[in-house]
């Protein structure tokens, strides 16, 4: 697999981090998660339990990596975790800034033992600037970045996404920032240090969305924005059963396909851009056509549409559709559990989700003898509470 012999160091928690580092074990990294002291990963105890009593959360964000515990609070737990990070190419971790200085397993020490470690940094604000010191978990940075502003449910108010997308985002950036070190140190034999923000992600991943933010200097007006329900072949759209369904395209070959099927040929031209309130009637009359059928009559009813179309699936829905399901992003383990498969698809070398999920400080007395530690030495070190 792609990322094997490479060894990585996961000091994070709960989301982005865990994340990260499950899709490199899935393509063969070694990843060691440093679990806290008292608990363990937060993952181990939110949410939904499988029949085994295992989290749903700890199992997607956890499958083949090993467990070690040590307290960096003790000088001997520091040490032993600053020894691994020797044998390490990548260390993350998710820490307020200032932490792990306080710690000692900073950027700048931890490099200094290993100047080809790639050093990645996962916080909401960034390592610098006015919030640095502010405390926030994925909603707050949405919040700030505007994103919240642009997410508004039926009441017109804000509402919560239905994914972290801040978590996700930096999850999926932070890889990709990771790789590029290591191609990087390939040719220089040195690592990198990274300073991913949350925050920063969430603005890099909107592009397409700040034309009369940046044109005009103002706020759109959402409702009339194409993405967010302006335009009529971008719509999601009720049935008569309480269910919904979407128009997912809106090129105007689309238009006229539904539009010429639906007997209101004349109502095409509402369609062109820009979207907004001269889409309005073609907007209405969808909204009363989509509900007088149900979802399932409307899915047959578009089968030989030639149109972006599909019906809003529920998460179990989802995960016993057939494409999902061909494509293996849905599959079940030996013991019937199921699990997310791998997005990265490669031809050569394909990843490989390893299910099995790590006891709580399983690997840490291996991993210690592994670096020179001796059974005397590890006997002293429990009875100081390292681990």
């Amino acid at each position: 697999m792609k990322l094997e012999g490479i060894r990585v160091l996961d000091l994070s928690l709960f989301l982005p981090g865990p994340l990260l580092t499950q899709m490199m074990a899935d393509h063969g990294a070694e990843v060691i998660k440093l679990e806290p002291i008292n608990g363990g990963e937060p993952n181990r105890e939110i949410g939904a339990r499988r029949a085994d009593g295992v989290t749903v959360y700890f199992q997607n964000t956890h499958r083949g990596k090993k467990s070690v515990q040590l307290n960096l609070k003790t000088e001997a737990g520091r040490e032993a975790l600053l020894k691994l990070a020797e044998t390490a190419d990548v260390m993350i971790e998710a820490f307020r800034p200032g932490v792990v200085k306080r710690l000692g397993v900073d950027a700048e020490t931890v490099r200094a033992r290993n100047p080809r470690l790639v050093y990645c940094s996962i916080s909401a604000f960034g390592q610098d600037g006015p919030y640095v010191k502010r405390p926030a978990h994925d909603l707050a940075t949405e919040a700030l970045a505007g994103v919240l502003s642009c997410n508004i449910g039926a009441d017109g108010a804000p509402t919560i996404p239905g994914i972290a997308n801040a978590d996700m985002l930096s999850a999926t950036m932070g890889l990709s920032a990771i790789l590029m070190a290591l191609l990087r140190r390939t040719g220089t034999g040195q690592g990198d240090t990274i300073d991913l923000s949350m925050m920063d992600s969430l603005m890099a991943a909107m592009p397409n969305l700040l034309g009369t933010v940046f044109a005009e200097k103002k706020m759109p007006v959402v409702r009339n924005e194409r993405t967010w329900g302006g335009n009529a072949m971008y719509n999601i759209y009720a049935t008569s059963d309480g269910k919904h369904i979407v128009l997912g395209g809106a090129e105007m070959h689309f238009a006229k396909a539904i539009l010429t099927k639906l007997g209101r040929p004349d109502l095409i031209e509402a369609c062109e851009p820009p979207p907004g309130p001269t889409q309005q009637p073609a907007i209405d009359f969808l909204r009363e056509t989509f509900a007088t059928r149900t979802q399932a009559e409307w899915v047959e009813w578009f089968d030989d549409v030639d149109a972006a179309f599909a019906p809003v699936n529920d998460l179990r829905q989802a995960c016993d559709d057939p494409q999902l399901r061909h494509r293996g992003m849905i599959f079940e383990d030996e013991n019937g559990f199921e699990h997310v498969g791998i997005p990265m698809k490669f031809a050569e070398e394909p990843g490989r989700a390893n299910t099995a999920l790590p006891g709580l400080s399983e690997h840490t007395e291996s991993l210690l003898r592994e670096l020179g530690y001796t059974d005397a030495e590890l006997a002293a070190m429990r009875a100081e509470g390292v681990f």
